[in-house]
């Protein structure tokens, strides 16, 4: 039996859009003589659909779509297709109105609806917030083979590869004993920096311990903050892998399952990514060119400094949308230095980008007039240094309105986390690429970009890094160095460790009770943020619910000693 994974990317409501594609990719799936075709999990809306499900007119206009599509689809193809179900116990006490489900269609009508069993509620899955769970075993046939169905989440609750079950059934199991011959997993599992190889891991494991041959189809795509990187695999039942759809953008994976050794054959493995970087690059890439283009786009504008952030994204955005829809726009003051202005015109002649030049020494002599009285008998401060970013953020806001480009911001996650950062200033944007890409990383991955040819000049690489607000400013002036910050950063948001734990690993205690504070103490600024590209497994954004009035961080995360010093860097912006 020949099988067709299609490895396709939504646009979330887009029923229609989203029905031709799965159309196309059936028609090919013929052409190829396929038998079935697998699309990822709720591949009719896309995933996650979040509040539309609330709206009863989109659930019903899902429903007549897909009955359109079961018409339109080659006869004798079978389509598993990710849609909604409407459930017909909503009425009952605590039952939610719908379920995630998996429709199979053949012959032009709905032959049978498969719901997903176990509903994600961590990170950025709220399922139980719309979907109820579904109660039994899930698999059809087709010419003889019994074919078991699994929806994203059914997958990942096996308690020997994780040494534990995080819910009361393994979906799995149930369908070994239904004596299943393949299993099918149709999944939207978003991407963080090395999950594939956690995914390739626990389904080997799985089919090894089942031996059962499994199949894993992934949506591709960005829809706001998450990435979908594809890479759709498959298991056979001795745990090779067998084949393994392109990352980061759409695929048709052919494969056979061998009747006859009731197994798959091996197919077409697509190799896996030199680098760590190299792989952060592709969902950087991915994510800003699927925002900028669902979000109806077609230019994007952002500011260059001359410094490393803003060359990244920079290079993130030219690759992702083509050097004749980005705009550099430099807007130096008396602060900013003349290497700082050659480094950005640099940046832009390697990437071949249009600039302009906006000098704000005028518009701070305005500021400054108008604040003459007000601030008289004060010291130059922190007020007068932000209200340089927020000239720059209202010139480029102005642009974005005046031209209809979106306005990408530019800090990173090291920024972002302890609030090194500017309301309404370098903070404003309609998306923030690299607020989930640590300090250190962004440099890795100019080292990494660079590899072959010099794209990020090599002064912003050697350079102290610097926001230049005032007169010989550099970030360690605020901040301990990157190196030490990130890896506190690390333990404390990513790890879960805590003050004690970050100290007993070799960091000073003044330094980490001072940036445990200044993590509790950004959050409101931080809740203010544009939608952030999430890379990672505890990004800024959908899966990261801190409350702002709280005092728990601060105080009782704090490492407590009677000899603590007091830090030598001061606090950014409050």
């Amino acid at each position: 039996m020949k099988i067709t994974v299609a490895q396709i990317n939504p646009v979330i409501g887009d029923l229609s859009g989203n029905a031709q594609n799965i159309l196309f990719a059936a028609k090919k799936a013929v052409a190829d003589k396929a038998r079935l075709l697998l699309t990822p999990e709720l591949s009719l809306c896309g995933y996650p659909p979040r509040d539309l499900l609330l709206n009863p007119a989109f659930v019903e206009a899902m429903s007549m779509t897909l009955q359109q599509l079961a018409k339109e689809l080659p006869a004798d193809l079978a389509v598993l297709v990710g849609t909604v179900e409407e459930n017909s116990k909503a009425h009952i006490a605590g039952e939610k109105p719908l379920y995630n489900s998996m429709a199979l269609l053949q012959q032009g009508k709905v032959q049978q609806i498969f719901h997903k069993r176990l509903l994600p509620t961590y990170d950025v899955f709220d399922e139980q917030r719309y979907f109820e769970a579904g109660l039994q075993a899930n698999y059809f046939t087709l010419d003889n083979v019994k074919i078991g169905v699994t929806i994203c989440e059914d997958l990942w609750n096996d308690e020997e590869f994780f040494g534990k079950r995080n819910y009361s059934i393994n979906p799995i199991a149930e369908l070994s004993k239904s004596d299943v011959n393949l299993v099918v997993n149709l999944s939207a599992s978003p991407y963080t920096s090395g999950k594939q190889h956690f995914r390739e891991a626990m389904l080997k494991h799985i089919a090894m311990r089942f031996e059962k041959p499994i199949i894993y189809v992934n949506q591709v795509g960005g829809n706001d903050d998450l990435i979908f990187d594809g890479r759709s695999f498959a298991f056979n039942k001795r745990g090779e892998l067998t084949c393994r759809a392109c990352g980061f953008d759409t695929d048709l994976l052919q494969l056979e399952f061998n009747e006859q050794k009731q197994d798959l054959d091996i197919g077409f493995i697509t190799p896996d990514y030199e680098s760590e970087d190299e792989e952060i690059w592709q969902a950087l890439v991915l994510g800003v060119r699927d925002y900028v283009r669902k979000c109806g786009f077609s230019k994007v504008v952002l500011g260059l400094s001359g410094g490393i952030d803003s060359s990244i994204v920079a290079a993130i955005a030219t690759a992702a949308l083509g050097k004749e829809n980005v705009l550099g726009v430099l807007m130096p003051s008396p602060y900013s230095s003349a290497s700082s202005i050659k480094d950005a015109n640099d940046l832009a002649v390697n990437l071949d980008i249009k600039t302009t030049l906006l000098p704000i020494e005028k518009l701070m002599q305005s500021y400054d007039s108008t604040f003459t009285e007000l601030f008289a008998n004060t010291e130059f401060g922190l007020a007068e240094e932000n209200i340089q970013s927020r000239i720059r953020g209202n010139l480029l806001m102005a642009i974005s309105n005046k031209f209809g480009y979106l306005l990408l911001s530019t800090g990173n996650k090291s920024e972002m986390a302890v609030g090194y950062c500017t309301l309404y200033g370098d903070m404003n944007g309609g998306l923030a690429v690299i607020a989930d890409v640590p300090k250190t990383r962004v440099y890795s991955l100019c080292r990494w970009l660079n590899r072959n040819e010099q794209v990020i000049p090599l002064q912003v690489l050697t350079k102290a890094p610097s926001a230049e607000l005032k007169p010989g400013q550099v970030d360690q002036d605020s901040l301990p160095a990157y190196e030490v910050l990130d890896d506190i950063l690390q333990r404390l948001i990513n790890d879960y460790q805590s003050a004690t734990q970050i100290v007993a690993a070799g960091h000073d205690a003044a330094v980490v009770n001072r940036i445990i504070q200044m993590v509790a103490r950004a959050e409101f600024k931080r809740r203010q943020a544009p939608p952030t590209i999430k890379i990672s497994d505890r990004a800024f954004g959908t899966g990261w619910r801190m409350p702002i009035a709280s005092n728990w961080l601060i105080i009782k995360n704090a490492y407590q000693s009677e000899t603590l010093s007091t830090p030598t860097f001061p606090s950014p912006e409050q």
